[in-house]
C-alpha cells in the first residue's frame, strides 16, 4: 500500500469517526489535535524524556462528557508509543469494569496491553501475551545478527534474566517465563493455558503447578497481580507501562461503600507512584468535574493527594490535575482551528480540492455560532459533527458562503439530534 492510499484510508477514517459520533479517531490524531498541546509538552519532557525513566506518576484528568478527555487519552497514548511503552486504555463502567472490582480492573488491563502497531492499518494486537510475543520476535531477530542459535540465545535469556527478576508475584513471574518458553518451543497447549490464566481466567489445571503458577487471580490479589503484571513489562525489557482510566459513565451516584473502595484504591495507587513496586508507570484516570466535587471530599487522605492549587504546566509540572477546561485556546479559536484542520483531512478523504479561504470563514462562522448555541463543554463535539456534514454539503451543492443565521439554524437543529439521543441513551442505558 503506497503512502497516499494509507493517508486517505486515515482520513477517511478520521471523517467517519468524527461525523458519525464526534468521537476521537484511533489513529491520526496529530492531524487533528489543538488545544492541549501544552499539557502533551509537559508530559513528554518532563515524564517521558525524564521521569518516568526511573519512577512513576499519577495523573487526574478532568472534563466534561463530550469535552475532550478520550480524545486527550489517546494523544497520551500516541506519545507514549513514540517513547516505546506499552499501553492500556480501559473504559471504567459500573457493568462492564468498575473500578472497586480488582479481578475486572486487572483483566481489563492484561486484555487492553498493547505495543505500537508495525502499521497504523494494521489491527491492534491486544494482550498481555502479545506484548510478550512481541519482545520474544524481536529478540530472535537481534540474536539472529550475531548467533547460529538464536532460539538457544532467547531461551538463555529467559531462564537467567527473565526468571530471575524481583517480582510481587512469584505466580505471575512464572506465568511470563513459562508462557515465553512455551511461546518460543510452538508448545501450543502450554501457551493457551497460561494466556488464559494471563487474561485473568479461572482455569485450575495441573499444567499450572507443574509451571509454578500456584495462585488464582481474584478479587482479594487483582492489584498486586496488576502490579506485577506491571514489572514484568519492565523486566520484558521495555520502557514501562502507560495506563489510562476513562470513567465513561455519566451516573457517579455509587454505594457509599464502593465509592470508599473507588477512593482507597485510588489513594493506594498515587502512594505507588514513584515506588520500585509500580516502576515506569504513567497512571491516568479520566473523570467528570464531579468526580472532585462530589466523590473525592468525602476522603480526606485521597483529597489530600488530589487538591492541587493549580493545573499541570510548565510551571507547575508537578501538579497532578490535568484540566481541560483550561486549555491552550479559547473555545471559539479552538473550533475555528479544528475546522481548517479538518478541511484538509476531508480534502484527502475525498480526494477533491475545496477552496481553502473559504472554508476557513466557514469555519470561523460555524465555530462562532456553536459557542453561541452551546452553552455546555460539549460544543467540540457538536461542532466536529456539524462541521462534517457541512463540508460533504459543500461537497454535494457546490462551495458557498455561510451566514451567520445557516450557521445558528445548522447549530439549533444538530442539538435537538444530540439532546433527543442523549435521552434515548438514559432510557436504553443496558444498550
Amino acid at each position: 500500500m503506497t503512502t497516499n492510499e494509507e493517508n486517505k484510508l486515515i482520513a477517511a477514517h478520521i471523517i467517519q469517526r468524527l461525523g458519525e459520533g464526534g468521537l476521537p479517531p484511533e489513529y491520526g490524531l496529530n492531524r487533528i489535535n489543538v488545544g492541549n498541546e501544552s499539557y502533551l509538552n509537559v508530559l513528554e519532557h518532563e515524564y517521558f524524556q525524564s521521569l518516568l525513566k526511573q519512577g512513576s506518576s499519577f495523573k487526574l484528568v478532568q472534563g466534561y462528557f463530550g469535552g475532550g478527555k478520550t480524545h486527550f487519552l489517546h494523544c497520551v497514548r500516541e506519545l507514549a508509543w513514540k517513547y516505546g511503552f506499552v499501553s492500556a486504555n480501559v473504559e471504567l463502567s459500573p457493568a462492564e469494569c468498575p473500578y472497586d472490582d480488582a479481578l475486572k480492573v486487572y483483566q481489563n488491563v492484561a486484555s487492553h496491553l498493547m505495543v505500537k502497531p508495525a502499521s497504523i492499518m494494521e489491527e491492534p494486537q491486544l494482550g498481555v501475551c502479545n506484548v510478550i510475543r512481541h519482545v520474544l520476535d524481536d529478540k530472535l531477530d537481534e540474536a539472529a545478527k550475531s548467533s547460529s542459535d538464536p532460539q538457544g540465545e532467547v531461551s538463555r535469556w529467559i531462564m537467567t534474566k527473565l526468571a530471575r527478576t524481583w517480582c510481587e508475584s512469584h505466580s505471575c513471574r512464572q506465568a511470563v517465563v513459562q508462557f515465553a518458553l512455551a511461546s518460543l518451543q510452538n508448545n501450543f497447549a502450554r501457551e493457551q493455558i497460561l494466556e488464559a490464566w494471563l487474561l485473568g481466567e479461572n482455569i485450575v489445571v495441573p499444567e499450572l503447578k507443574e509451571c509454578g503458577v500456584f495462585e488464582q487471580i481474584s478479587k482479594a490479589n487483582g492489584f498486586t497481580m496488576m502490579r506485577s503484571l506491571l514489572q514484568m513489562i519492565v523486566a520484558l525489557g521495555l520502557p514501562g507501562t502507560v495506563l489510562l482510566f476513562d470513567e465513561v459513565d455519566r451516573n457517579l451516584s455509587v454505594s457509599v461503600k464502593r465509592s470508599h473502595i473507588i477512593g482507597d484504591n485510588l489513594r493506594q495507587v498515587i502512594d505507588l507512584c514513584g515506588r520500585h513496586q509500580l516502576p515506569h508507570t504513567l497512571f491516568m484516570y479520566a473523570v467528570p468535574p464531579e468526580f472532585m466535587r462530589t466523590v473525592v471530599p468525602d476522603y480526606p487522605a485521597l483529597y489530600q493527594r488530589l487538591k492541587s492549587p493549580v493545573p499541570l504546566s510548565a510551571r507547575s509540572p508537578q501538579a497532578v490535575l490535568i484540566d481541560l477546561e483550561k486549555l491552550d485556546l479559547p473555545p471559539e479559536e479552538l473550533m475555528t482551528n479544528l475546522g481548517i484542520r479538518l478541511v484538509k483531512v476531508f480534502e484527502d478523504a475525498r480526494d477533491v480540492p475545496l477552496n481553502e479561504e473559504l472554508q476557513a470563514r466557514n469555519a470561523a462562522v460555524v465555530a462562532k455560532a456553536c459557542a453561541e448555541v452551546c452553552f455546555e463543554v460539549n460544543h467540540r463535539r457538536m461542532f466536529v459533527k456539524t462541521w462534517v456534514d457541512f463540508l460533504f454539503a459543500q461537497l454535494a451543492d457546490g462551495e458557498s458562503e455561510i451566514t451567520d443565521e445557516q450557521a445558528r439554524e445548522l447549530l439549533w437543529s444538530g442539538q435537538q439530534t444530540l439532546t433527543e439521543s442523549a435521552e434515548a441513551e438514559d432510557e436504553f442505558d443496558d444498550f
